[in-house]
């Protein structure tokens, strides 16, 4: 077994295939201890919504304050906060989770610059995350809702894994909203005029697949109006 860090990159740049091979196959247990802790404590977490959104933006954007607001009235009606754990929007959701009342979750990963968790996720519902992919089924299995605030490479991943699962069928049709018009309009403006009308790459249908809002209200409105006619549980 090669577990050094040095011996697997020397393995690669060699092109030593039989240690190749044994890291593959080693590598599986990791992966799975990975799903086997998310499972545990999400299981525990109760009904979330996963709120999305740059890493980058600063206490002082609006963005961050509209954040933190839907995330506080959204515990206020029952519902727990899962974030990707880090700064930004990620920060301010986990904070007005806090300042709600109500539970806190923080999906953290493991980066080259080193992302740090922050400090408004409880203790017991920070998991960390080695894997990009183990921590988006967290995201989609658990969550009863996105919430997807302004963001950029890995904000549009995880709303197009979603988009992605919910048209195949894959998982469960729930609530996507899209907060703030002036930035997600151009892009919705494409998906429309290039994805649907001129390339024929997706369906008209699948539009509406998520809600376009501005306000927090707007926000809670739709996850609720949403649940009163649906069960609230995991989505696969």
């Amino acid at each position: 077994m090669i577990n050094d860090e040095e011996q697997i990159k020397k393995a690669f740049q060699d092109k030593s295939w039989n240690e190749v091979k044994a890291i593959d196959s080693w590598q599986i247990f990791r992966i799975t201890s990975e799903f086997v802790q998310g499972f545990e404590k999400m299981a525990k977490a109760g009904p979330c919504v996963s709120i999305f959104g740059s890493a980058r933006t600063k206490p002082e954007n609006p963005y961050y304050k509209l954040a933190s607001e839907i995330a506080f009235k959204l515990t206020r009606k029952g519902y727990g906060i899962i974030t990707g754990g880090g700064p930004g929007i990620m920060e301010a959701a986990n904070k007005g989770a806090k300042a709600g009342g109500g539970r806190s979750v923080g999906l953290n990963i493991a980066l080259p610059m080193e992302q740090k968790p922050n400090p408004f996720i409880d203790y017991d519902k920070l998991i960390s995350f080695d894997y990009f992919f183990v921590r988006k089924v967290m995201f989609v299995k658990y969550a009863q809702g996105f919430i997807v605030l302004p963001g950029g490479y890995g904000t549009i991943d995880e709303l197009f894994e979603a988009l992605t699962l919910i048209q195949t069928n894959k998982t469960a049709h729930f609530p996507i909203v899209l907060v703030g018009r002036s930035y997600w309009g151009g892009f919705i403006d494409w998906i429309k005029q290039t994805l649907i009308e001129q390339e024929k790459n997706a369906d008209l249908a699948d539009l509406n697949l998520f809600h376009f809002v501005d306000t927090s209200d707007e926000v809670v409105d739709i996850i609720d109006n949403f649940y009163a006619k649906y069960l609230l549980k995991p989505n696969f």
